[in-house]
C-alpha cells in the first residue's frame, strides 16, 4: 500500500516530468520553426513563377497567414496558439490543421500502440525461449529471425507483403482504409481492421529484430547469475523461476528500449502509410512536406514530438513502480 510520501515522491515525479516535457517542446518547436523557414523553396515559390499572380496577390495572400511580419513575431504568435491547440490553416486546402490532425491522429496510434504491444509481448517470449534454449536448434531459428527482421527495410517489405498477399494470395486490400462498399456498425470496423493487417505486420516484423536480440542477451546474464543458480538449487519449477527471477529482472530495461522506439515507430509510418495508402499523421506529413505545407509540418511535428515524450514519461512512470529504488 503507498504512503502519503510514496504519493508525494510520484506526484513529484510527475511535475518534473511535465516541465520536462514542456522544455523539449519549446526547444523542438524553435528548432523547427527555424529548420522550416530556412528551407530554400517555400509554398508561394510556384505562384511566384505564375505569370498570373501579381506580386500583389501574393503579398495578401502572405498577409492571410501571417507570413509578412518579422519572424520572431510570427514565432510567438504560433505558440501562443498553440496553446488553444490552433496550429493554423493549411496553405494547401485552407482546412484548419488541428481539424485535419484530430481527424488522421486515430488510426496512426491504433497502428502504433498496437504493434509496440505486439513486439513487446512476441519478443518477450521469443527472447527467453531462445537464451533457455541455448545453442540448440530452437535458438539458432529465432536468432536467424531477428537478423532477418533487424535488416529487412520496412519499405522493401511493405512491398513483399503486398505482392505475396495481396496480388499472389488475395488475402488482405493492397492499399486504403476502408472498402468501396460501405460498412455499418461492427462490419465498418472489422473492415478497418482487415485493411490494417499489413501494415501493422510490417510494423511489428520489422521491430521484432533489435528487440529479440536485446531480450535473448539480458535472460542469458540472468541465467548466469548468482541468484537464479540459488534459484535452481532450491528446486524450484520453471514457471516459479520465469515468474519470480527473470521477469522481474527483465522489464525494467526493455520498458526503457520501449520507450526509446517509440520515435522509430512514429517515423517508420510516416513510410507505411504512404504505401499502403492509409490516411493517418504519417501520410499527412509527407503529402504536407512535399507541397511545403508549413502549418501541417508544424502541426505534425508537434504533436509527434508530444506523443514521443508523453510515451517516455509513461515508460519512466512504469519504471518507478517497477523499481521503486530509481527514485533515490
Amino acid at each position: 500500500m503507498l504512503t502519503f510520501l510514496d504519493i508525494l515522491s510520484i506526484m513529484n515525479q510527475i511535475i518534473k516530468k511535465i516541465f520536462y516535457i514542456l522544455f523539449m517542446l519549446i526547444l523542438i518547436s524553435i528548432i523547427s520553426f527555424l529548420a522550416i523557414h530556412a528551407a530554400p523553396n517555400s509554398f508561394f515559390g510556384a505562384g511566384e513563377l505564375n505569370p498570373n499572380m501579381t506580386p500583389e496577390a501574393i503579398n495578401a495572400l502572405k498577409a492571410v497567414y501571417g507570413l509578412d511580419k518579422p519572424l520572431l513575431e510570427q514565432y510567438i504568435n504560433w505558440v501562443i496558439n498553440i496553446f488553444s491547440f490552433n496550429f493554423g490553416i493549411s496553405f494547401v486546402n485552407g482546412q484548419d490543421v488541428s481539424s485535419e490532425i484530430l481527424k488522421r491522429l486515430p488510426v496512426t496510434l491504433i497502428m502504433n500502440i498496437t504493434a509496440l504491444l505486439a513486439v513487446f509481448i512476441i519478443s518477450l517470449y521469443l527472447g527467453i525461449k531462445s537464451a533457455l534454449s541455448y545453442e540448440k536448434k530452437t535458438d539458432y531459428i529465432i536468432r536467424q529471425i531477428s537478423l532477418i527482421s533487424f535488416s529487412m527495410p520496412s519499405f522493401y517489405l511493405a512491398l513483399l507483403f503486398i505482392i505475396f498477399f495481396s496480388l499472389n494470395l488475395d488475402l488482405f486490400p493492397i492499399a486504403g482504409l476502408h472498402s468501396i462498399e460501405e460498412k455499418v456498425g461492427f462490419a465498418y470496423y472489422l473492415d478497418m481492421a482487415w485493411h490494417l493487417v499489413l501494415p501493422i505486420g510490417v510494423m511489428i516484423f520489422v521491430g521484432l529484430g533489435s528487440m529479440i536480440i536485446y531480450v535473448r542477451s539480458l535472460t542469458l546474464e540472468i541465467l548466469k547469475s548468482d541468484y537464479y543458480y540459488f534459484a535452481l538449487s532450491r528446486g524450484l519449477e520453471k514457471k516459479e523461476l520465469l515468474r519470480y527471477y527473470i521477469f522481474p529482472n527483465l522489464l525494467p530495461p526493455i520498458i526503457t528500449l520501449l520507450g526509446l522506439s517509440i520515435p522509430g515507430l512514429i517515423g517508420g509510418s510516416v513510410i507505411l502509410e504512404s504505401i499502403f495508402g492509409i490516411e493517418g499523421m504519417g501520410q499527412l506529413f509527407f503529402m504536407s512536406a512535399m507541397s511545403r505545407d508549413y502549418p501541417i509540418i508544424m502541426g505534425t511535428l508537434m504533436i509527434t514530438a508530444f506523443l514521443t515524450l508523453l510515451g517516455n514519461m509513461i515508460a519512466d512512470l512504469i519504471l518507478l513502480k517497477l523499481n521503486p529504488y530509481m527514485k533515490r
